[in-house]
């Protein structure tokens, strides 16, 4: 897989633009599970089996992939610690907390505007 490198130019933080660094970020993070599992880490710092039951649905292998991307993103900390068996903790980074707190705007308004989806939806689909 090949990242783009920053260059400096605005075209690389413009979303709509194909070849943008933003957009391969925002294609990275703008996926159910890295959206749950920031939402599940919270402010804590979990455990991959705890993740893994706060999440369900989620297989062994999504979860995963999935905290390595947003660990690669600088999104998610992924600390070991060295002992018998083996401890793997991971918590968000300050720009994890900051996505967040949009992401938790998005759970709002998916609570706020549901039954409006849910209507819409059985209209759409009789």
């Amino acid at each position: 897989m090949g990242t783009k490198q920053l260059t400096g130019s605005i075209d690389e933080a413009d979303v709509r633009r194909a070849d943008s660094l933003a957009r391969e970020i925002f294609s990275d993070v703008a996926n159910k599970w890295a959206l749950l599992i920031i939402e599940a880490l919270g402010e804590r710092t979990l455990r991959f089996g705890e993740l893994r039951d706060a999440i369900e649905g989620i297989s062994h292998k999504m979860l995963t992939q999935n905290l390595r991307m947003l660990e690669r993103n600088g999104l998610v900390e992924r600390t070991v610690h060295h002992v018998v068996p083996p401890r793997v903790e991971y918590t968000l980074t300050e720009p994890g907390q900051a996505l967040r707190v949009t992401i938790d705007g998005l759970c709002d308004w998916t609570h706020r505007h549901l039954r409006h989806i849910e209507a819409s939806r059985h209209r759409f689909d009789s």
